[in-house]
């Protein structure tokens, strides 16, 4: 609202009669204006004052600023003017002026607790922290209950990574507040960035049981359950939100992402169409929506026209480009996906992962020399990729270049040398060209960095017990790799071959069995469960299986052609040893009669 001249002059009048009872601001008038000061209304403090917070209450801070200088031109030891004069100072950016006013206030007033708190904040702006630091506990040492105080210092010590101190800071707070729901909500926090998460977690439900519904608490909370992918409690809290703020875009869009990430692709669409139904332009909520078609049910068509949406309103948006390339490719359209995947530029984060799927596509269409060429380029863009190294050296491979495809993983890991697919890379170099031990050494490189890769332990387990040495280590190691994976076929079947290795036929036919069951097309899987038949002599069983292996098209064929040959010759053995088994009991039962 518009203060008029008139309003102005009674709001002068009034601090002119009333100036008893704002005498307190002004230091050595104890005894309020004279005679003359009143009759000369310009050498009058309380004058200045009143028109510089009518000039406030308008709006007009230069004018403000002007009174209120005039004011300690005339009493320059007023802390409280001074205090609201710097307070100006800092609305209109001159932070400098401000701290250089408050310094020179402290000369005269070293115990005024105002002065010494907006100093800590103005040094905050100008992130001189061990300064504000200062004036912040000297705030505390006049007067241990200005709790903002003890805030201000939490979040300093907290943005240096001092969470001892933080902590203490705000544990102080809370002996004073203890029902604070700020206190104990910033202590969450802090417990949140040390990644202790059951602490976190119990101050951030101490907090709203002082506040049910305080928003930021409820979204840090679930999103320590997301960090520990604990994502049904996290949906939890985002439906409580949603039930108190329906119209909370931003969180139904969270709600909606994490449905995607646990493939609850029903309940997903139904948020990000809801999303559609009150802000239509929201290209977040409609990639999404067309990651839904993507994933669920392979429905390309209907993703294509959610990311061709997405892009005619931000052609740059790489995400929407990237998946409707990758559903073109889906679709057969080599073409079109590789025009789209080229269109997304070397800045963006996609951009290695979309040379990795062209490549791909070349690959696939035997042009593995342009693929090569395609990646080279790449590399010399993002040279730190690991990805892209360990794509090239994977095409080399391919060519049976193991010379290239070896140079290339060690060129990678150069300048990654934490990668792990590039020492998995190499090792499965290493194996290829029969150079075992070295093979092994990069898987234990790989465990190094990553105790618990399941693909490593298998790997060294694996060639363990096919050179059948370290049977027992072997075993622990493929043991280990199962329980990570327990689902994984080949990590079954090389559990299977270490007891076919240890001749504990029994548990090696269990295993093999079903790892064969989990991959029925491996040729070498049945082959493994074919010579366990035949070493628990199930003969019938193994040349069923090797039969099965020879349709799998196994790279070593004459292999197991001999292998179902030397079973049929022990089967016909078996039977002729029972015919003269049977023959001998039939003649020594004749006698004896």
């Amino acid at each position: 609202m518009k203060i008029t001249s008139v309003l102005r002059y009674f709001i002068v009048l009034f601090f002119l009669l009333c100036f008893t009872a704002c005498m307190h601001i002004f230091v050595g008038q104890g005894e309020g204006p004279t005679e003359e000061e009143i009759i000369r209304p310009s050498t009058n403090p309380y004058y200045h004052y009143s028109l510089g917070v009518s000039h406030y209450l308008e709006g007009n801070l230069d004018e403000a600023i002007h009174e209120y200088e005039a004011t300690l031109s005339i009493d320059p030891e007023s802390p409280s003017v001074t205090a609201e004069l710097a307070t100006l100072y800092a609305k209109k950016g001159k932070i400098t002026e401000a701290v250089e006013l408050l310094e020179k206030s402290l000369l005269y007033n070293p115990d005024y607790v105002d002065t010494h708190l907006i100093l800590g904040s103005l040094y905050l702006k100008l992130r001189e922290l061990n300064n504000a630091i200062k004036e912040y506990k000297k705030v505390l040492e006049l007067d241990p209950t200005r709790l903002e105080a003890y805030l201000y210092l939490s979040a300093i010590y907290r943005d240096e990574k001092n969470y001892k101190a933080a902590i203490e800071m705000l544990r102080d707070f809370l002996k004073i507040e203890p029902d604070n729901a700020m206190g104990r909500y910033y202590l969450g926090k802090i417990y949140a960035d040390m990644k202790l998460y059951d602490q976190a977690e119990k101050w951030f439900n101490k907090t709203l049981d002082i506040k049910p519904y305080f928003e930021s608490a409820l979204l840090d909370l679930a999103m320590i359950y997301e960090s520990q992918n604990k994502k049904v409690q996290s949906i939890k809290i985002y439906k409580q939100l949603i039930n108190h703020h329906p119209s909370n875009l931003h969180i139904r869009l969270k709600l909606g992402k994490t449905y995607l990430e646990l493939n609850e692709y029903e309940k997903a669409a139904r948020e990000f169409n809801e999303i559609l139904k009150m802000n239509s332009s929201s290209t977040e909520a409609r990639f999404s929506l067309g990651l839904v078609y993507f994933f669920e049910g392979k429905d390309y068509d209907r993703a294509m026209k959610e990311f061709l949406a997405v892009l005619k309103k931000d052609p740059t948006n790489d995400r929407a480009r990237y998946f409707l390339a990758s559903s073109y490719r889906e679709k057969g359209r080599h073409d079109i996906a590789l025009k789209h995947f080229e269109k997304i530029p070397s800045l963006s984060k996609l951009y290695s992962s979309a040379r990795i799927r062209m490549g791909d596509i070349l690959k696939e269409g035997g042009q593995k020399a342009r693929a090569i060429s395609l990646i080279r380029k790449a590399i010399d863009h993002d040279k730190k990729n690991a990805d892209l190294y360990d794509f090239l050296s994977s095409l080399y491979e391919d060519d049976n270049n193991l010379t290239a495809a070896e140079e290339t993983a060690k060129q990678g890991l150069a300048v990654s040398p934490q990668s792990i697919i590039l020492h998995y890379r190499l090792g499965l170099i290493y194996e290829k060209a029969g150079r075992r031990e070295e093979s092994i050494t990069a898987m234990e490189k790989v465990l190094k960095i990553d105790p618990r890769n399941a693909e490593a332990l298998n790997f060294i387990g694996y060639s363990f017990a096919d050179s059948g040495i370290k049977l027992e280590e072997a075993e622990k190691m493929i043991q280990q790799a199962l329980t990570l994976k327990p689902e994984n076929g080949y990590i079954t079947d090389s559990l299977g071959w270490v007891y076919f290795k240890q001749k504990k036929w029994g548990l090696a036919i269990k295993y093999l069995r079903k790892a064969a069951e989990i991959l029925p097309e491996d040729p070498t899987i049945a082959e493994h469960l074919g010579d366990a038949y035949e070493e628990a002599g199930l003969f019938k069983e193994a040349l069923n299986i090797y039969r099965k292996a020879l349709t799998l098209h196994p790279k070593e064929k004459k292999t197991i052609q001999q292998k179902i040959k030397k079973v049929l010759e022990k089967m016909k053995t078996k039977k002729m040893s029972s015919t003269v088994i049977h023959q001998i009991a039939v003649k020594k039962h004749s006698t004896v009669q």
